[in-house]
C-alpha cells in the first residue's frame, strides 16, 4: 500500500496528523498552513476540538481519534476518558517532589497511554487513506500508534518532532524519558538516575515488543519496525528546534534532518481590544512587564505562580505581571492588584512582543517562541523534555533556570531582577538564527524532500531510525507558492 510521490508538476495532497493536544495541534496547524501556502492540498487530521486550528490555518479538517487523552488548552479542565483524570492528578502531584519523581511517574503512565489501540488506529488511517488518497503525511513523533500504522500500511510520511530532538533517540545510550543533559540547578543523584534509566529501559523494551507484535500481524512482509521510540520516517524528520552544536549526533546516511528553529506563524491576527487595553494599562503604570505561563498542563501549579508574583513584587520595583493560570484563576485572587493581571489563557505569542521577559516551564513552544521574539526567559522545568530544553537554553545563553520544586519567593525575585537587569549573552545570536528558519522554511524543505526525485530511496534501510543525514533546505519545486 506504499504511497507514491505526486506526479511531476502536480501539487501533492498532504495529511498532517496531530494528537488531540493543543501544544501539538497548534504548531502542526501552522506547518499545515505553510504547506498550503506553498501550493499543497492540505488536510489537518486531529480531534474534533481542533477544527478551529485548521480553519485559522486555511486548510481542510478531518476528525481523527488517535488517543484517549486530550488537552484542548487547559489540561486540568479538559474532559478526559475514564482513568485519565486520575493519572493527570498523579502526575501533577509528582511534580511537587522534583524532577525524578515526575519523570518516573511519566514513565509508568507511558506504558499504558501511548499505544492503547494500535489496530483501531491502523483501521482509521487505512480508511482515511482510501478516502483522501494523499501523496504523503506529516506525523507527530509522539503519535506512536500513527507512526506504527504508517509503517504497517507502507504509507509515505515525514516525521515532525514537536519537542526536544532527543525525543528521537539517536543511539542506544539515549533513552526516551531520560534527559540527555540537565540544567545546573537540577542534578539528580546517581542512584536516582539509575532508577530512572531502568524504568525507561523497561518501558522501551515493552513498547518495542508490542510494535514488533503488531507489525508481524499487520505487515508480515515488511521490515521489522525496530526500536519503537526511534521509529521515524525514512525520508525526513523535521525538528521545531535550533541546531545547537552540542546536541547528540545522529549517524550519517539516513532521513534528512530539518532543524526549523520554531513554529511561529509569519502573521496572525491580534487578540483584540481587550488585551490591547490590558497591556496599555500595565505599561502606562509600570516600567517592566513580565509574562508568566507554565503551559497547558502545569498552569495548575498555582503555588509556583504565586511565588513568582510575590517575588517579582518584593524584588523588582516598578514591575508588573501577566499570568496564565488555567483553571486556577480564583486560587490567585488573593494576589489581586493593579500590577497583576491573571487570566485562564493568554495570547502568548502576541504578548512576547510586548513584555520584557517571560517565565515558562521549558516547553518547546514557549522556548522557541521566546527565541523567535528575542525575549529573555526564566525556565522552571517540571517534567518530560523540559530539563533537556532548560539545559540547552542555559548553555546557549538565551535563558536562566531554577528548580521549581525548591523555589521560594526571594529566589524567584532575585532571578527575575537579574533576568531584567543583565543581558543574556547568546540571545541575540540564536534569535537571529531561528529568525532565518521557521515553519515556512520547514514547509519548503519538507516539500522538496518528499516530492523530489529522491523521495523514494532505492532500498529502504533495515532500521530507518539508525540512518540519518543532515541537509539545508534546497530550492522548492516550481509549482510551490511564494
Amino acid at each position: 500500500m506504499e504511497s507514491s510521490a505526486a506526479p511531476r508538476g502536480r501539487a501533492p495532497r498532504v495529511v498532517v496528523v496531530s494528537p488531540p493536544f493543543a501544544s501539538h495541534a497548534q504548531p502542526l496547524s501552522v506547518l499545515a498552513g505553510e504547506l498550503a501556502r506553498q501550493g499543497a492540498d492540505v488536510f489537518l487530521a486531529s480531534g474534533q476540538s481542533f477544527e478551529g486550528f485548521a480553519a485559522r490555518a486555511g486548510v481542510a479538517f478531518v476528525p481523527l481519534t488517535v488517543t484517549r487523552n486530550a488537552n484542548t488548552g487547559v489540561a486540568h479542565g479538559t474532559r478526559q476518558a475514564v482513568g485519565e483524570a486520575e493519572r493527570l492528578e498523579e502526575f501533577l502531584d509528582s511534580t511537587r517532589r522534583g524532577a525524578v519523581s515526575a519523570l518516573l511517574t511519566q514513565s509508568r503512565h507511558r506504558g499504558r497511554d501511548m499505544l492503547p489501540d494500535p489496530e483501531g488506529t491502523l483501521a482509521e488511517l487505512r480508511a482515511l487513506d482510501a478516502r483522501l488518497r494523499p501523496d504523503w503525511y506529516v506525523v507527530d513523533q509522539l503519535s506512536y500508534p500513527v507512526t506504527l500504522a504508517m509503517h504497517c500500511l507502507g504509507l509515505r510520511y515525514a516525521t515532525f518532532c514537536p519537542g526536544h530532538p532527543t525525543y528521537v533517540p539517536p543511539d542506544e545510550d539515549v533513552l526516551f524519558g531520560v534527559p540527555y543533559a540537565w540544567p545546573r540547578e537540577i542534578r539528580p543523584r546517581e542512584e536516582q538516575l539509575a532508577e530512572l534509566r531502568a524504568a525507561a529501559g523497561a518501558v522501551e523494551a515493552e513498547f518495542t515488543r508490542r510494535f514488533a507484535a503488531t507489525a508481524r500481524v499487520h505487515a508480515p512482509e515488511s521490515r521489522p519496525p525496530g526500536r519503537a521510540f526511534a521509529l521515524t520516517s525514512p525520508y525526513a524528520v523535521a525538528f521545531s528546534y535550533p541546531e545547537f552544536p552540542w546536541l547528540p549526533r545522529y549517524p550519517a546516511n539516513g532521513p534528512s534532518l530539518l532543524y526549523g528553529g520554531h513554529s511561529v506563524p509569519g502573521t496572525e491576527p491580534g487578540p483584540g481590544p481587550e488585551w490591547e487595553k490590558v497591556v496599555k494599562g500595565l505599561r502606562d503604570r509600570y516600567d517592566r512587564l513580565v509574562l508568566i505561563a507554565l503551559g497547558t498542563f502545569l498552569s495548575v501549579r498555582d503555588d509556583v505562580l504565586a511565588l513568582l508574583v510575590e517575588g517579582l513584587r518584593a524584588h523588582v520595583p516598578g514591575a508588573a505581571a501577566v499570568v496564565a493560570a488555567g483553571d486556577r484563576v480564583a486560587a490567585l485572587s488573593a494576589l489581586a492588584g493593579p500590577d497583576f493581571h491573571v487570566d485562564a489563557t493568554v495570547p502568548q505569542r502576541w504578548l512576547l512582543g510586548k513584555v520584557d521577559a517571560m517565565v515558562h516551564h521549558g516547553g518547546n513552544n514557549s522556548f522557541a517562541e521566546c527565541l523567535a521574539s528575542g525575549t529573555p526567559a526564566l525556565v522552571l522545568p517540571f517534567s518530560s523534555d523540559q530539563f533537556a530544553i532548560a539545559h540547552d537554553a542555559e548553555r546557549a545563553g538565551v535563558a536562566r533556570c531554577l528548580d521549581p520544586s525548591r523555589l521560594d519567593g526571594p529566589a524567584a525575585g532575585r532571578a527575575l531582577r537579574r533576568l531584567l537587569d543583565e543581558p543574556l549573552p547568546g540571545l541575540g545570536r540564536w534569535s537571529r538564527w531561528v529568525g532565518d528558519r521557521g515553519p515556512a522554511w520547514t514547509a519548503r524543505a519538507l516539500i522538496r524532500e518528499m516530492s523530489g526525485p529522491d523521495a523514494v530511496p532505492s532500498a529502504a534501510p533495515a532500521d530507518p531510525s539508525a540512518r540519518w543525514r543532515r541537509r539545508q533546505a534546497p530550492s522548492a519545486p516550481s509549482w510551490c507558492g511564494s
